[in-house]
Parts: structure tokens; sequence; C-alpha cells
């Protein structure tokens, strides 16, 4: 091998391995529940429709293909939901989404609402799942926050903003 394609090789390679030292990893999106509501139910499950708040800090768009969640409220399980309407979440940017919960075992859910009858100034929530993107495979979140119970009674909607980001 001639001297000049040996330097070649040696320079492209040595490219090569730096960029394969450099791996690409983006930020994952933000999930937090920006409302809830109450749509109605049976003696054996509650139905409520979610809208949760995606936001992306990267530079490029995030097709989100659908997602899968549970809901905890003051540290039960509480509500199970999947959604599959597709949504882009803009670069640097966020996105709602909307999505059905069911709450089964009706001692459960009425348990849950006791709760909210106690005069609690707070009832913590945690809200765990996967956002099902075909560029990247997904995203996994965790995200815990606080609603106020007579407002959630009132209204359907979370007083405060969620505590933590997964």
């Amino acid at each position: 091998m001639d001297r000049r394609r040996f330097v070649v090789l040696a320079v492209a390679g040595a490219l090569l391995g730096g960029c394969a030292g450099s791996t690409f990893r983006p930020l994952k999106p933000e999930v937090s529940v920006a409302d809830i509501r109450g749509e109605g139910g049976n003696l054996l499950e509650q139905r409520f429709l979610l809208t949760l708040r995606v936001t992306n800090p990267n530079r490029f768009e995030i097709p989100v293909e659908g997602l899968s969640f549970t809901l905890d409220v003051a540290g039960e399980p509480f509500a199970r939901g999947v959604g599959n309407k597709p949504v882009t979440i803009p670069a640097l940017g966020e996105a709602l989404v909307e999505v059905k919960a069911t709450a089964g075992i009706a001692g459960l859910v009425m348990r849950q609402f006791k709760n909210l009858g106690k005069g609690l100034d707070k009832l913590e929530y945690r809200l765990k799942g996967r956002l099902v993107s075909g560029n990247f495979g997904g995203y996994d979140f965790d995200q815990k926050g606080e609603l106020d119970p007579a407002k959630l009674l009132r209204d359907g909607r979370p007083a405060k903003a969620p505590s933590e980001q997964f």
C-alpha cells in the first residue's frame, strides 16, 4: 500500500472513530398533568379524561404515536390508560395530549374520593408511563405532583404544577 493511501485511510479511520465516540442522546420530554375531568362510569369503574402537557427540550420535533400510563393517588393505584392519537411535539415547544383513563374496582375509587373529603390540603399523585415514538423507540416518564382536593372536586383541575419531572 502506498504511503498516500495509508494516510487517507488513517485520517478517515480517526474521523469515524471520533464520531462513534460521541453518541447522540436526545433529552427526554417532560410530561405533566394539565387537567383531569370526570367522564362518568358505573359501580365497577369510573372514566376520566386526562390532559397531559408534553414539553420537548430538544432542537428537533418528536413524533409521538401514542402512550400508556398509570396514575397513583395518595400512594395507591388509581387509574390507567392508553392513547393512540398521534401528535408531533414541536422542537423546543409543547403540546397537549388528551387520554382516557379507567379507574376500576369501586371500593378503591370510593376510598380515594373519601380521602378528598377529609380536609386534606393536598393530595399527592404519581403519573408513570411511556411515550411511544418511532424515531427513538420511546421515552419513559415518571411524574409526581400535587392536587388540591377542593379544587379537584369543584372543577376537576389540578391546583399546583407538578413538583418533579422524570
